[in-house]
């Protein structure tokens, strides 16, 4: 079995698992009493404090450990609109942020006060300039993860962070996915991050907040982490989570050269060995251990099933899923391809063979869902047909309304145009993906009496 989603969790460094096990015994006592089983944990928890600030590179005083990376977003985010309520109630956040962020958002929103998102372009990349535009005197906080979680995709944080200094506004980093590589350029105002992306164990997040940010931690006061992470620490786990951070920053250099030419081979074959297939992302500005891409007429969960027989488990931004009907909002903001969507995100140490073998099984395994589907029936443009068509997909779910758009797209003359009626919200998204991968016109889309309709107008 292949394990290839390191992106949502990474397997236990070994040092994590040796650091866990020593700290049970050593470091179960309470840290914040006087006598020698307390004192010994107060050392443990300092140590582990100190060398998670020194690979963050802050002050260990600026930084405090919380029970996720979830966690550390939201009292980041609610610290900071709190302790700058004077400023405003304007937050700024990137579209493609992690949903920890969005909801923190939303929250803010319900509140009574203003969200601006910043868009990307179709590789997922924020502007700095766009982004510097969206502060506002108001602009109490903005937010930019250092890269994607979905797509790799890094963004420009030290621009983004040299503008919100400019302007008087604090900036948080969501350096989640991040972390493991290396510290997270420009002078940023706050970082988040989860242990158990980096090879640490789940339930230890952190969050440092830079000295002279206006901070009023919210909720119940807490003695605890000063007072910004309420309850009782958990040792054994912090202890861990710094361990392996060090010890993957010492695999570090190795590794992104490694895993990027594993990750780049996959890019650059995938296209040839699977038709109708677009890899999403900054090809160069990109962590070097994701890759993304989407295959036409495919259903996603399907396909993730049917890999995860092979021996291969990867995970999928796509809208066909049983969990959720509407398409990953990265690749929503992007305007790409979301139907068949995979990600592949390799640990650290995956084998070369692993990935080989993967590319192996990978044509076979599309082709076998898209003849599950009836998509083997797709065919070339005929050069005649009628002026017009209307193919009606209502109450069919993705990927079958662009599956029926490819079978009749030939049945209509160069300039013709074909109507898809759909009530599936993945399609406002594919269609006009499948247009730009097929070199069809996306007229755009009409009010219909259910759903919508979707104009393409066939071009060659």
């Amino acid at each position: 079995m292949s394990y290839f989603d390191a992106a949502s969790s990474a397997p236990l460094h070994p040092v994590a698992r040796q650091a866990l096990q020593a700290s049970l015994d050593e470091g179960w006592a309470d840290p914040a009493r006087l006598y020698r089983e307390g004192r010994r944990a107060r050392l443990l928890l300092d140590a582990a404090r100190e060398a998670a600030a020194d690979a963050v590179g802050c002050r260990p005083d600026e930084l405090v450990f919380t029970p996720s990376g979830t966690r550390a977003v939201h009292s980041g985010v609610a610290g900071v609109l709190a302790g700058r309520r004077r400023v405003g109630r304007h937050l700024v956040v990137s579209a493609v942020e992690h949903s920890s962020v969005l909801h923190a958002a939303a929250a803010l929103e319900a509140e009574g006060g203003s969200v601006t998102e910043v868009g990307v372009d179709r590789a997922g990349a924020v502007s700095a300039a766009a982004f510097a535009a969206a502060l506002r005197a108001d602009t109490a906080l903005a937010c930019l993860q250092s890269a994607n979680h979905e797509v790799g995709t890094v963004q420009p944080v030290a621009e983004a962070a040299e503008a919100c200094r400019a302007a008087g506004v604090p900036l948080l980093v969501d350096a989640a996915q991040s972390l493991a590589w290396g510290r997270v350029e420009g002078d940023w105002s706050l970082l988040t991050g989860s242990a158990h992306k980096w090879g640490g164990p789940a339930g230890v997040g952190l969050l440092v907040v830079r000295k002279g940010v206006r901070f009023a931690a919210q909720g119940p006061a807490d003695e605890r982490e000063s007072g910004r992470a309420a309850g009782f620490e958990n040792i054994p786990a912090v202890v861990a989570a710094a361990a392996s951070l060090r010890a993957v920053r010492a695999e570090a250099a190795a590794e992104d050269a490694r895993l990027r030419e594993l990750t780049e081979r996959i890019r650059a074959r995938v296209p040839g060995l699977v038709p109708d297939v677009e890899v999403v992302g900054d090809p160069a500005r990109r962590l070097p251990h994701v890759v993304t891409f989407s295959c036409l007429y495919v259903d996603g969960e399907t396909l993730l099933h049917e890999l995860d027989r092979a021996g291969f488990s990867v995970s999928s931004g796509s809208s066909c899923t049983s969990s959720t009907l509407t398409p990953s909002h990265v690749l929503r903001a992007m305007g790409v391809l979301s139907e068949g969507n995979v990600r592949v995100s390799l640990p650290f140490g995956t084998a070369e063979g692993d990935v080989e073998r993967f590319l192996e099984v990978l044509p076979g395994t599309v082709a076998a869902v898209r003849e599950r589907l009836g998509a083997t029936a797709v065919t070339a443009p005929a050069p005649e047909g009628e002026a017009s068509l209307v193919v009606d997909a209502l109450g069919k779910r993705c990927p079958i309304p662009v599956i029926e758009l490819a079978k009749v797209i030939g049945d209509v003359p160069v300039g013709g145009t074909v109507t898809v009626l759909s009530d599936d919200e993945a399609a406002r998204l594919d269609i006009p993906a499948w247009c730009e991968m097929r070199g069809q016109e996306y007229v755009g889309e009409e009010p219909a009496e259910r759903g919508s309709a979707y104009v393409v107008r066939r071009l060659s």
